[in-house]
């Protein structure tokens, strides 16, 4: 995801980003080095060398610092970054145990009722086409048991 448009907010001590038709606050006390009152932001701007996916800013002592935009979708809690990092962790241990399994390819294909083309999707842990349920099942033909537990969240 690129950012768009970044501002600076020494009174509300927050960066101001816009990402696709979003507007994210992100505030000074996540980023490192940290502003202060007594060290301002005195410049931001879209880092283009990250293909527009952070942003840099300078310190009024010189100091600067960069935040990537998925430190953003995650203080945020954006819905759909969630959503790919839910998949991306399932993705991954997909991978493990299909690599540990007994079972070959083409018997896992099989039992999910898929083609060897679909199956190497799901595998893909930079697709984000796929769906959950779709993991789910190929976890449960690599015979997996998955929880899900939702817990408040912590301070």
């Amino acid at each position: 995801m690129k950012i768009r448009r970044v501002k600076y907010n020494n009174r509300k001590k927050l960066f101001e980003v816009r990402v696709s038709s979003k507007e994210l606050a992100f505030p000074y006390a996540k980023a490192d080095p940290r502003p202060t009152p007594q060290d301002p932001v005195v410049r931001v701007s879209i880092d283009a060398e990250l293909g527009q996916e952070a942003f840099a800013y300078e310190l009024q002592s010189g100091r600067d610092g960069t935040v990537h935009v998925e430190q953003i979708l995650e203080y945020n809690r954006d819905p759909t970054y969630l959503r790919d990092l839910l998949l991306y962790r399932l993705t991954i241990e997909a991978q493990k145990r299909a690599k540990a399994s007994s079972l070959s390819k083409r018997e896992i294909m099989r039992r999910l009722n898929t083609s060897a083309a679909q199956l190497y999707r799901l595998l893909d842990q930079t697709n984000y086409s796929k769906s959950v349920d779709q993991m789910l099942s190929l976890l449960q033909v690599l015979e997996c048991e998955v929880d899900l537990v939702v817990r408040a969240k912590s301070a």
